[in-house]
């Protein structure tokens, strides 16, 4: 007990920083492979590490030795095998650390920051088209950029570089336009890409009755940060998608105030 309590007087609180970015790190990573099939081979490689650190405290030499070299290529083998999810833990952190987002232009760009104020988001024509497009039964995948650049994503589709409104958006989904299939890119007020292809979600806990229009607006948004909004073509629902979370069916209004909140 006189150990533990002296243990617990050397901790220092630099320690304590160590001890929560370590934790913190885990948590990231437990993420983003949670619900894939990766998860597997993280609790395999832990089982692993562990029987290594038996082996050499019961002194089995050979054991230990051959676990110890599968340990070492495996750190080579790692890179390879998660290098989809390394790429994704990368995104997370410069999402959340990004020089680019609103609130450093907001704290040390202000000048920047009070021009783009002028563009603020007229949400009415997404809002509306949603409304018929949903009515009518027509697939819609609509992706609200905003901290991150879409480049490469825009690079796959058609440029359009057009001013949003309804009667637009509906065209561009309508089943029989050569643009209907795949995405379209939207920045604010301004439609800039149509036909994109997305990135697939590749978690197993995704419900298996969505399709690839779905899955397509999950796996976009568990990598980039984007807002995705879909239009069911065999119910008409409508839900959105933030950070690889699906909210189903949501009304017109529920989406107006989400869209307001969340896109400045």
């Amino acid at each position: 007990m006189v150990t533990l309590i002296a243990g617990l007087h050397s901790i220092r609180f630099v320690d304590v920083i160590d001890i929560l970015l370590v934790s913190a790190l885990f948590f990231y990573l437990y993420r983003l492979v949670r619900g894939t099939n990766v998860i597997r081979i993280f609790w395999a490689i832990l089982v692993i590490v562990i029987a290594r650190q038996v082996a050499y405290f019961l002194n089995m030499r050979l054991s230990g030795a051959l676990l110890g070299e599968i340990v070492s290529v495996g750190l080579v083998a790692l890179v390879i095998i998660f290098q989809p999810e390394i790429r994704k833990f990368l995104l997370l952190v410069g999402t959340k650390t990004t020089l680019a987002g609103d609130s450093f232009k907001k704290r040390f760009l202000f000048w920047k920051h009070n021009i783009s104020q002028s563009s603020t988001l007229n949400v009415e024509p997404y809002i509306q088209a949603c409304m018929h497009m949903s009515q009518s039964k027509t697939g819609a995948l609509i992706i609200f950029k905003r901290q991150n650049e879409l480049d490469d994503i825009i690079a796959t589709g058609e440029r359009i570089d057009a001013t949003t409104s309804a009667a637009l958006l509906e065209a561009l989904f309508f089943k029989n336009s050569p643009l209907h299939d795949g995405a379209v890119i939207v920045r604010k007020n301004t439609i800039l890409a149509a036909r994109c292809i997305l990135p697939v979600s590749s978690n197993n806990q995704i419900d298996p009755n969505l399709g690839l229009r779905h899955r397509s607006a999950i796996g976009i948004s568990e990598q980039i940060d984007v807002i995705s909004v879909v239009v069911s073509e065999e119910t008409g629902a409508i839900s959105y998608v933030v950070d690889g979370q699906i909210h189903h069916d949501v009304s017109p209004v529920e989406l107006r105030q989400f869209l307001e909140k969340n896109i400045s």
